[in-house]
């Protein structure tokens, strides 16, 4: 009885750790994304003030998230607005959800 409890311990703590790694990845997969596509256009910190942000006057991350909340700009990221084009054949749901949820956390 001892063994099988210990058993189902230490795959437990596997599988937290396991969940916890995938978290961490998850997180460097966004800001990796974010950096390649986006950070052109809205800046490394998401403050915009890039050449291209400011002649597409792309709005900083603290106006964005003041008038959109994190549904509208998964959608805006999966169809596009203005000059942003569609990323929903380049990325997938997931790294959608996961790239606007670092960029919100640009915020400051």
């Amino acid at each position: 009885m001892k063994l099988k409890s210990t058993q189902n311990r230490i795959a437990i703590a596997v599988g937290a750790v396991l969940l916890l790694a995938g978290t961490a990845f998850a997180g460097d997969d966004a800001k990796a994304i974010y950096m390649d596509k986006c950070s052109v256009c809205h800046g490394n910190d998401g403050q915009a003030k890039t050449a291209k942000g400011k002649k597409l006057k792309v709005k900083s991350v603290n106006e964005t998230i003041g008038g959109e909340d994190e549904a509208a700009m998964i959608k805006m990221v999966n169809e596009g607005k203005g000059d942003m084009n569609s990323f929903k054949k380049q990325l997938t749901a997931d790294q959608i959800k996961s790239v606007v949820a670092y960029y919100r956390g640009l915020a400051k």
